[in-house]
């Protein structure tokens, strides 16, 4: 039952049949039977079949749903028996949005000094990916704003507030400030990220709050294009003061607070909402509450 939840769960990911049976390991006709035996165990129809994937019947997703938690479950007692076993070693992977990914080594430094078996992958994505990726298990946990958007069904753990930094040249347009306003933001030519990104609306709609709209010269989905842009001394920006503190900004910019009115959004990370969590996980979070109180500016 769990092999078939699984191709499942694969089929959900890629939408299209052969893309499903190479990432299980398996030939297309070993996949389709596998879920037709599903649905006979079931006594309904799952998938919506044509010549290609069409989708999924009501009764499949609501088995999405199942196989979601079902499989999860399988895969933390496997996780925690092998803990039992041996010390804790295997592969955790973390889905980040961009404004986060300065902080992760924060996360993952003290966490390998304790468990110096277990393996990291970090992969950058929207915030609606992170949610994404984690209801299908394709990543353990997120890190992303939780108190902004919708985030669903998931458990989090508060790491610190996301606050706003003018970065600009010197003697660029307001440059020589301590602080500035968001209306003067809005007079500002900015290098920004693409709208895709949550970081991009909230900007967005802090400028419309004091009546004004931003005027990029520049977007990316990278903030790597953004830094060395911004790092020339001759483009200005709108970045997170942490960020902006990680980057390790040159005598060329300067990262001047935005006030009235003062933004802040709550960075946090998510994972599954499901008992008992997994070894790894476990011992993630445990680590994510030590070192939140350090992450506040």
């Amino acid at each position: 039952m769990i092999d078939k939840l699984e191709l499942l769960l694969a089929l959900a990911k890629e939408r299209h049949f052969g893309r499903a049976a190479e990432a299980c390991g398996v030939t297309q006709p070993t996949m389709s039977t596998g879920l037709k035996q599903l649905e006979e165990i079931l006594g309904v129809m799952l998938v919506q079949r044509g010549s290609r994937f069409q989708g999924f019947t009501p009764e499949g997703e609501r088995a999405l749903d199942w196989a979601r938690r079902i499989v999860g479950d399988a895969r933390a007692m496997r996780d925690e028996i092998n803990g039992l076993k041996h010390q804790l070693s295997g592969e955790i992977r973390i889905a980040a949005i961009p404004t986060v990914l300065g902080m992760v080594a924060a996360l993952t430094t003290p966490f390998r000094a304790r468990h110096p078996e277990v393996r990291f992958r970090i992969q950058s994505t929207t915030s609606s990916e992170v949610l994404g990726l984690l209801e299908n298990l394709e990543v353990d946990a997120g890190l992303t704003y939780i108190e902004n958007e919708p985030i669903g069904k998931v458990r989090t753990i508060p790491l610190y507030n996301e606050s706003y930094r003018l970065l600009t040249a010197p003697d660029g347009m307001f440059g020589d400030r301590e602080t500035v306003t968001w209306t003067e933001v809005g007079q500002v030519p900015l290098c920004l990220l693409t709208p895709d990104m949550q970081n991009r609306r909230i900007i967005d709609r802090a400028l419309r709050s004091v009546g004004a709209e931003a005027t990029p010269t520049l977007t990316s989905n990278s903030l790597l294009v953004l830094f060395t842009h911004v790092k020339t001394g001759r483009w200005a920006s709108v970045m997170p003061a942490k960020l902006a503190e990680t980057l390790g900004l040159s005598d060329t910019v300067r990262s001047i607070p935005i006030i009235d009115p003062e933004v802040n959004y709550s960075i946090g990370m998510v994972i599954p909402q499901r008992d008992p969590m997994t070894p790894l996980i476990a011992a993630l979070v445990n680590v994510a509450r030590e070192v939140a109180p350090s992450l506040q500016l």
